[in-house]
């Protein structure tokens, strides 16, 4: 069909003539309420958007010098994360002189990570990012 008859067509009908593929041989085009397809493509995007879930990411912060019973209160909120199904970014801060003891840092993501074996799997092992150690677990599946 001709163009000039497909717009006079669409015209008749009270609809579009909407190019749907360009790049065919002949060009395949459709009579179309183009502002309802608009409307229902947005539609379509926005039910998409909430049925999507968001991957939370949850962060707890320790020092090197943090007490028994204060790691133990981290690692039962970092279980209540993770079972809620965030990401959970541990950080442990240095203050002045502590940044020369790493080791010690190392040592506590290392004792997180072990009590959190059954909970989570590390997505990133422990690194540095300026003055604290950053190490992020994920849920087990």
């Amino acid at each position: 069909m001709d163009v000039q008859a497909a717009l006079q067509a669409a015209e008749e009908k009270d609809l579009d003539l909407v190019e749907v593929a360009p790049n065919a041989n002949p060009p395949v085009c459709r009579f179309m309420d183009y502002g309802k397809y608009l409307y229902e493509k947005q539609k379509r995007e926005r039910e998409a958007r909430k049925a999507q879930k968001q991957i939370e990411i949850k962060e707890v912060r320790l020092r090197p010098k943090t007490g028994e019973h204060d790691i133990q209160v981290v690692l039962t909120k970092t279980r209540k994360f993770l079972k809620d199904g965030a990401k959970v970014r541990v950080r442990i801060r240095f203050r002045g002189r502590e940044i020369v003891h790493r080791d010690i840092a190392l040592e506590l993501m290392k004792r997180v990570t072990e009590e959190l074996e059954d909970e989570a799997v590390v997505e990133s092992r422990p690194g540095f990012e300026g003055r604290s150690m950053v190490m992020l677990l994920a849920p087990a599946a």
